[in-house]
């Protein structure tokens, strides 16, 4: 059984700083791009940054210069650091992966993790 195992998330004030993890676990041969999403009450899940197996990274706008994202392939596990948060960056975060397993690359989804930003 594979799955991504998410945590980091909880209650942070404005201006704090919180670092989510996303572990892959299973019969995995091998990581691809992972990313990391995230969808507030009434909107979409938006695209918030991805890491290619290589560490090639690209940002959302909205997070630019204050998120990073990186990973440890060793671990098979994907990081988001987040700092500077905004109450506008209350919503559930999910990590998003593509694994490879016996030949076949497969799309796997995180459960969430809650982040709240709140005075």
């Amino acid at each position: 059984q594979v799955q991504l195992v998410e945590s980091g998330g909880g209650l942070v004030q404005p201006g704090g700083s919180l670092r989510l993890a996303c572990a892959a676990s299973g019969s995995i041969a091998s990581t691809n791009a992972m990313g990391w999403y995230r969808q507030a009450p009434g909107k979409e899940r938006e695209l918030l940054a991805r890491i290619t197996s290589g560490g090639s990274t690209n940002y959302a706008d909205s997070v630019k210069g204050r998120f990073t994202i990186s990973r440890d392939n060793a671990k098979n596990t994907v990081y988001l650091q987040m700092n500077n948060l905004k109450p506008e960056d209350t919503a559930v975060y999910y990590c998003n992966a593509w694994l490879r397993r016996v030949g076949v690359e497969y799309n796997y989804w995180g459960q969430g993790t809650q982040v709240t930003v709140s005075s």
